[in-house]
């Protein structure tokens, strides 16, 4: 069980490597204020843009200047504003939510607010495709007043609407002990009450220097493996200590087979990884 108990929908997801990853599923509470949030962020925009065209319709048609040669072809020019603002509030509406999820982090500024995100089905980071497909779909899912997106939330244990069975795609919270600016984080309001308790941080990752690796064991490493131990560190102060120390063990064992090399002695699994991610990163910089 994990630390809200049942209060809290969870995405279990094996990896390659046999360990289970567990993701909080983020509620229509925290959904809702981000989808708020980015809503005013596109209000304010679509107003900008629109005393802009005011502005612009206004001198094409020499309204807005007292003297001077009156601007040449003004209706040619005023079409053209007004198909340049359609093609700006088409990628607004879509495009939008759409780069934002695909090269954000799986985050608009509203979904980074409430400190959730997109992720695919198996844990991964969303790429353009998904965030395209799941984002085609708000037309639908926000009639009338995203009750349909709602009635489909409330219909599955993932909370997904009808965007993100298209997408392959699923809203999580970015880490259990950094709580939304709402508590009910599920369809629990209650959920306020079952707070989990507050865990020291972790560590920052070790340097090079405090766990010797081969840089020739390093380099056999693939992008997939730094995913991983990626993913486990982010959540390891969600899990139980048992859990903990069962998964960094076992993930720990592959890594270091993949790298043809014994365990440090002395070292603790989770400090390995964490080393082993250091010199992934510090590799990929030279």
């Amino acid at each position: 069980m994990n630390q809200y108990g049942s209060f809290t929908d969870q995405l279990n997801i094996e990896t390659p490597e046999q360990v289970e990853l567990r993701f909080p599923v983020a509620g229509i509470g925290s959904r809702f204020l981000a989808i708020l949030v980015d809503s005013i962020i596109q209000f304010v925009s679509v107003m900008v843009l629109f005393l802009l065209f005011v502005v612009v319709v206004s001198v094409a048609t020499n309204g807005g200047r007292s003297s001077g040669p009156p601007v040449a072809n003004p209706d040619k020019a005023a079409k053209w504003f007004i198909a340049a603002v359609i093609l700006f509030y088409f990628l607004l509406y879509w495009g939008y939510f759409s780069l934002f999820e695909a090269f954000w982090n799986g985050q608009t500024p509203g979904k980074k607010l409430m400190k959730i995100r997109v992720i695919k089905d198996t844990g991964r980071q969303v790429t353009l495709f998904e965030a395209l497909a799941r984002n085609l779909l708000r037309v639908v899912d926000s009639q009338p007043f995203y009750l349909i997106g709602v009635i489909t939330m409330l219909c599955n244990k993932q909370q997904k609407r009808l965007g993100d069975f298209v997408g392959g795609t699923i809203v999580v919270h970015d880490r259990l002990e950094e709580q939304p600016l709402l508590a009910h984080n599920s369809r629990t309001f209650t959920a306020a009450l079952y707070a989990p308790p507050q865990f020291e941080e972790r560590s920052q990752p070790q340097r090079p220097g405090q766990v010797p690796l081969p840089a020739d064991a390093v380099a056999r490493l693939q992008v997939q493996d730094l995913n991983v131990i990626d993913a486990f560190l982010a959540r390891a102060l969600d899990l139980e200590m048992a859990t903990r120390e069962e998964m960094a063990a076992k993930i720990s064992a592959r890594i270091a087979a993949k790298m043809q090399i014994p365990l440090p002695e002395g070292i603790a699994p989770e400090r390995f990884l964490e080393a082993v991610a250091f010199d992934m990163r510090a590799g990929a910089g030279r």
